[in-house]
């Protein structure tokens, strides 16, 4: 009798956005803790330009050393974009006839930012017939735009913090208007891209009225996305809580940690989060209904936005004692160093067993669209 093959699980790194070297960095993790008795990784990245390369799952090539970070190297095998009818990977050699490399039974897209964590790879994979991991097409679409995404949550009720939209059309011909709407929102404001993420191309500007300064703020956001939005700072402390799906009921929710800033920084831009000694409390030290509604609040919001799989959704508790959404992240970083993990370890997950959860709960999902 034929020995039964491990079940084949792609994991899917790198990808075209800003956040390529950090997704580098949550795919070696994540693979050095799948149990190689069960499951055969596949290792794949995607360049900087786009390309689909077979390449190393040495965790330690994926590492921060010396605070270099990592990235797909752009000398792997190349492979064809993606999978062939029946979720079969074609490898791609110079001078030779493509050749099937084999089915793969699950897709961990382990990507974040533009191009992999917007709905647009999850199309890919749906339109293939390939299961994979975490939100479908709109949820990951809403979720990473933080425009759709606080209408949505606002519709259900949940409440969000003062925001401005800035659309490429609207800075190009009503500038005016726009800076005046800015104005409004008063005193320091964060000018983010509307699709990006680990704090990738924000500014700080202490004062919303300071045009030249927004101008200079907007133009950089958007040389990250030609949307941008322009958040009202909430005075209080950043709360995250970490989400996971369960079959046929309520989602699962971690206890929150809350955020502690390294004091060498403004605010929690992306040296903070991955090069410096920022720190979280986990569970954060608020009162005890305060847990309860921010943990309600994750459900619901991942509920809202239609999420699958996992998510990391932050808040803010304000000094006024209101609780607010900020943002919902639908593949958050995933080192045994992230918030993420270490909230699913603290309520009783262990980082092994939360990769495992992910796997197992992607491939109880029928493939094609959700």
């Amino acid at each position: 009798m034929a020995e039964q093959r491990k079940i084949r699980v792609a994991v899917v790194f790198g990808g075209r956005s800003s956040e390529h070297e950090i997704s580098c960095v949550t795919a070696g993790s994540v693979m050095s803790v799948i149990d190689t008795d069960r499951y055969e990784i596949v290792p794949i990245g995607i360049t900087h330009d786009g390309r689909w390369v077979l390449t190393s799952g040495d965790p330690e090539r994926m590492a921060i050393t010396d605070g270099e970070l990592p990235s797909v190297e752009e000398t792997g095998t190349e492979l064809a974009l993606p999978f062939d009818a029946g979720s079969e990977l074609l490898v791609v050699e110079p001078g030779a006839v493509p050749r099937r490399l084999g089915e793969v039974d699950v897709v961990l897209p382990l990507l974040h930012g533009p191009f992999g964590e917007d709905g647009t790879i999850q199309g890919l994979f749906e339109m293939m017939g390939a299961r994979y991991a975490g939100a479908g097409v709109f949820a990951s679409a809403a979720s990473m735009d933080k425009v759709f995404m606080k209408a949505l949550v606002t519709a259900h009720g949940i409440r969000t913090g003062r925001y401005v939209a800035v659309t490429d059309r609207q800075w190009q011909r009503e500038r005016k208007r726009i800076l005046d709407d800015i104005e409004a929102l008063d005193g320091t404001v964060f000018v983010k891209p509307a699709r990006a993420g680990s704090s990738v191309g924000i500014t700080r500007v202490p004062d919303a009225g300071d045009t030249e300064a927004v101008i200079a703020a907007v133009d950089a956001a958007r040389e990250h996305d030609p949307k941008v939005i322009v958040e009202a700072a909430v005075e209080g402390r950043e709360i995250e809580c970490g989400v996971l799906e369960v079959n046929g009921g309520s989602p699962d929710v971690s206890l929150p940690a809350e955020i502690h800033v390294d004091g060498d920084f403004d605010f929690y831009d992306f040296d903070a989060k991955y090069l410096a000694n920022s720190s979280l409390t986990i569970p954060a030290e608020v009162p005890t209904d305060v847990v309860a509604e921010i943990r309600k609040l994750a459900g619901l919001t991942f509920d809202a936005l239609g999420c699958e799989g996992l998510a990391r959704v932050d808040f803010f508790y304000g000094s006024d004692g209101e609780i607010y959404v900020n943002e919902i992240n639908t593949m958050p970083g995933f080192t045994p160093s992230s918030a993420f993990p270490q909230m699913w370890a603290a309520t009783g997950v262990e980082y092994a067993d939360l990769v495992d959860r992910l796997i197992r709960t992607a491939l109880s999902r029928e493939p094609g669209l959700r």
